[in-house]
């Protein structure tokens, strides 16, 4: 940025003074490095260059700190966005339009908490070229809620001790305002104000949840913090009971009656609704009738009622530990649209011919009335596949064998295969864990999956083509190939395990990784595997834009099996029959904001499920304080090692700052955890031995320390 010693007028130099302000904003300069910079730092050149500082200050274009200059805050580059608060009161500001968030340090952050809108600065960069800014007004605070614990201090102050890390500091409320308020109760509050000089942000009681520890208040709580409902207005309920059981003459007239084919539901043991039933029959000498019977829901729930807003609204049903928040009463949910024995049911229906050799010589779609002849449980079925006996027996082993087929060719066409352990708790009436076991997918549940399967797959196909291959509109559930910079992560990584990788793209990806998978079934390195192969594949979502689903190696694919707990299934039964009445296509702007709302609900029901997961386990392990027990390396941070039980798969944490035979650090490219005197290294999968150290139920972590490698 130097210039030639050559003679320069007043107003050149403060030209140039000016730019490099403006360039270099975060930048603070000395009166002799701007005269050097400017023309020349001779006394002449000093002695003018102190002059247009001089002004500059004046006219509040700069400032001066310890006798060196920089850009007044005001002309700073300002910008605005939304700020996401850490653990330790750090503030990442998310601004649209710019790469990359800009990291404001606790002492900056002016009261800013999480989700808030928010002014700031740029202020400096750091080494690496990250902008670093303060933010210097609150433009809008946010509206979400906070989950906490109340302790009355005074007479005055009742405090929040608040579940998330999402906010570093206690909340206040006031004993006046609530003077009934007690310690220890589990608390929905939202923040109004922080003022400047307060010690904590006041805040606004908006529900008092129960009592801390109490199962239903800490299920509710977990509901509460993802702004998931745990029941339903009484508006909603009413419109539901509201609804007529019986079936008319008009809607026998209007459905195909296939109340004379042998029909059955298989479910898990627990479930109290069924949404789905299969039906069988032969109709040629190696042709079998198969039907795949969906609870007519849409016959109940009209577009814009009562009942369709609200199921739109959530989304979805969300599964926790110990119970299922449904997305529809259970006047729908439990008994009208519940497929049960003995009852007459009114379904949409997706029927297909098939022959032994899988060919389908016929589909049909339309809606119909059924009447399942039996409940199964998924054990019950399993034991007719496994015997050859019991009631319906010809019909299972057909469907079993049927199944297992298409199964088979899906594999064959490059279907993805991920057999992850599910843990699941047994509960005693209080709802607290008792003890852990794992969830089996056996051929029973494969039965059902595959003809799910066929039905959705077809269902897509049927309303996408439209008439003489004219495109329609349509709900599709996607599945994108895998991430080729994660693939290469996960390419390098099971190299460490002798293991080679070489498929790059397309179907090879998946018999590849079926492979591999297989191979390292029942090692020691097969959760660390299969755990970076799932995060190395996209995730699934809904959209009108089909570009196929990658897992399942379908070209056509969407969601038409489950509308009791899935609203994305409710519009694919309106468009289904929408087509099949021979009406055109719909609005599809439209249908796309309805499917980026329903896959948002999707990921937060989830997120729901897993911190009900992870409450059950930490109070399942408060039990089981200072035992030792053997597991393996499920994952690695800057904060610490993660470690997943053998034998219940519960996952804790190992702190780095807890390893006290060296100081360690995390190396993100290799993805391992390094000694940095000694060279030791913890990596994905290696086998350790730990002790519980310590549990937390308000914020549901789970600290482990290493005794020894194992």
């Amino acid at each position: 940025m130097g210039r030639k010693k050559e003679k320069i007028t007043f107003d050149e130099r403060a030209s140039f003074i000016v730019r490099m302000f403006n360039e270099m904003p975060d930048k603070s300069f000395s009166l002799r490095h701007l005269a050097a910079a400017s023309g020349g730092a001779d006394a002449a050149g000093r002695e003018m260059t102190k002059a247009i500082l001089d002004r500059l200050t004046e006219e509040g274009t700069i400032c001066v700190s310890h006798r060196k200059y920089h850009l007044s805050r005001n002309l700073m580059p300002h910008y605005e966005g939304v700020a996401s608060m850490t653990a330790s009161g750090a503030v990442f500001v998310t601004v649209d339009g710019l790469d990359g968030d800009i990291y404001v340090d606790p002492r900056n952050a002016n009261h800013a908490l999480d989700g808030d809108r928010v002014e700031l600065i740029v202020t400096r960069h750091s080494r690496k070229g990250s902008p670093e800014g303060e933010i210097i007004r609150i433009v809008g605070r946010s509206s979400r809620t906070y989950i906490g614990t109340t302790e009355v201090t005074s007479k005055n102050t009742v405090l929040v001790h608040t579940d998330t890390r999402r906010i570093p500091v206690d909340i206040y409320l006031s004993r006046h305002k609530y003077p009934d308020l007690e310690s220890g109760k589990k608390v929905v509050v939202r923040v109004e104000d922080w003022a400047a000089d307060d010690k904590w942000p006041t805040g606004t009681l908006v529900e008092v949840l129960g009592d801390e520890g109490n199962n239903d208040t800490e299920m509710h709580a977990i509901l509460a913090e993802y702004d998931l409902p745990y029941k339903f207005d009484e508006e909603v309920e009413r419109a539901a009971e509201r609804i007529p059981g019986e079936i008319t003459e008009k809607d026998y007239a209007e459905r195909r009656d296939m109340r004379d084919v042998p029909t059955f539901t298989i479910d898990p043991a627990d479930a109290k609704d069924f949404d789905d039933a299969l039906s069988i029959r032969r109709v040629g000498d190696d042709t079998w009738e198969v039907g795949v019977h969906i609870a007519d829901v849409t016959h109940y729930v009209r577009p814009g009622s009562i009942l369709d807003n609200e199921a739109q609204e959530r989304g979805t049903s969300v599964y926790l530990v110990d119970r299922t928040v449904p997305m529809l009463p259970e006047r729908l949910s439990n008994e009208l649209c519940s497929l049960r024995p003995h009852e007459e049911k009114l379904c949409f229906s997706a029927v297909f011919n098939i022959r032994e050799n899988l060919e389908i010589t016929k589909e049909w779609f339309g809606r119909t009335v059924i009447l399942s002849d039996r409940r199964f449980t998924y054990a019950e079925a399993q034991e007719v596949i496994e015997t050859g006996k019991g009631d319906l027996a010809d019909e299972i082993l057909t469907l079993n064998r049927l199944a297992k087929g298409l199964r088979e060719a899906r594999i064959n066409n490059g279907a993805l295969l991920f057999d992850r352990r599910e843990a699941k708790f047994t509960l005693d009436a209080d709802g607290r864990p008792t003890g852990i076991y794992f969830k089996e997918q056996k051929e029973a549940n494969h039965l059902i999956e595959e003809f799910m399967l066929l039905a959705n797959k077809h269902v897509a196909q049927f309303c996408a083509k439209g008439k003489n291959g004219h495109p329609r509109t349509m709900v599709f559930r996607i599945h994108d190939k895998p991430d080729s910079e994660k693939l290469d992560k996960f390419r390098t990584f099971i190299l460490r395990f002798g293991l080679i990788f070489k498929a790059n793209k397309g179907k090879a990806i998946a018999r590849e990784m079926n492979k591999l998978l297989t191979k390292v079934k029942g090692k020691p390195e097969e959760n660390a595997v299969s755990t970076l192969a799932i995060r190395s594949m996209a995730k699934a979502m809904y959209s009108t834009d089909n570009i196929g689903h990658y897992g399942l190696a379908f070209p056509y694919y969407t969601h038409f099996t489950s509308p009791i707990r899935r609203y994305p299934d409710m519009m694919v039964h309106r468009l289904l029959a929408r087509y099949l009445e021979g009406k055109g296509s719909v609005d599809k702007v439209a249908l796309e904001a309805q499917c980026e709302h329903a896959s948002e609900r999707e990921v937060i029901a989830a997120e729901a499920e897993r911190a009900s997961v992870k409450y059950k386990m930490v109070e399942y392990m408060q039990e089981h304080s200072h035992e030792v027990f053997d597991g393996h390396i499920s994952g690695l941070s800057e904060w610490g090692i993660y470690v997943e039980l053998d034998d219940s798969i519960i996952e804790g944490m190992v702190h780095l700052r807890d390893i006290d035979d060296d100081f360690y650090r995390f190396d993100e490219e290799r993805y391992e955890v390094y000694g940095t005197s000694h060279g030791k290294t913890y990596t994905l999968g290696n086998k350790v031995r730990v002790r519980v150290k310590a549990t937390d139920l308000r914020r549901r972590t789970l600290d482990f320390e290493l005794v020894n490698e194992k």
